[in-house]
């Protein structure tokens, strides 16, 4: 079993892991609409989330050219909003910025920063690269580099995203190490030969009995001590 401060760089999953997705994308809806209540918001947020699930699913099929995360999230935001009844194209338009202004969980910035003091650090999202600056910008998350899936024009779990991180990281894939609150993403990680680490976080999917990732944390600070332990 390698050690984990073997790995050379540290590659991190964003929507979910280092940001609270669901619950940045409720809060601009109860903004876009405000008459909504919370049942009315739950459900405009599972419309959201089914257009981007199937529409990254359809290209993965090869049954719609790629877009990027901006596009599909355009398209979900007007659903959103003529489901509520929202006209004003003001709010709309920033509605479909939503995923640029996603609310940082409370350790991210700190451990982000911790780590990278150590290890070269990226983020690796199915997140536009516009999105990435700006969302890095909002929450003060430190990385050295933001890596898109729309480089390779994909979405994760797909291997090109994967082997974007390999490449950029300029070392084996071995001796990258990928963290992330989802299992299905460390599960493509660990089919293209990185290293994983998963860490909860209340929206991720858990890792299953059979799952066998090399490290597995109760939280963030814990990874953050295995990397930077003295």
């Amino acid at each position: 079993m390698p050690e984990i401060r073997d790995a050379q760089v540290v590659v991190f999953d964003v929507l979910g892991t280092l940001v609270d997705e669901p619950g940045g994308l409720r809060a601009e809806i109860r903004a876009a609409a405000p008459a909504a209540d919370d049942t009315a918001a739950g459900e405009l947020l599972a419309l959201w989330q089914r257009h981007v699930e199937t529409e990254q699913a359809r290209m993965a099929r090869g049954e719609r050219p790629y877009a990027d995360s901006e596009t599909v999230d355009r398209e979900a935001a007007e659903l959103v909003a003529a489901r509520a009844g929202v006209t004003d194209p003001a709010a709309v338009d920033r509605l479909a910025t939503a995923t640029r202004r996603l609310p940082p969980w409370p350790d991210s910035a700190a451990g982000l920063d911790r780590i990278a003091r150590h290890f070269p650090v990226a983020g690796l999202s199915n997140a536009s690269g516009p999105a990435l600056l700006h969302l890095a910008a909002h929450g003060g998350l430190r990385w050295h580099q933001a890596l898109s899936g729309a480089a390779v024009r994909a979405y994760k779990p797909a291997p090109e995203v994967y082997r974007l991180a390999a490449q950029a990281a300029g070392c084996p894939p071995e001796r990258v190490l990928m963290v992330a609150a989802h299992a299905w993403d460390l599960r493509a990680a660990q089919e293209n030969g990185l290293r994983t680490a998963y860490v909860p976080r209340p929206v991720g999917d858990p890792p299953a009995a059979t799952d066998a990732f090399d490290w597995h944390f109760d939280g963030l600070e814990g990874l953050v001590q295995a990397l930077t332990a003295e």
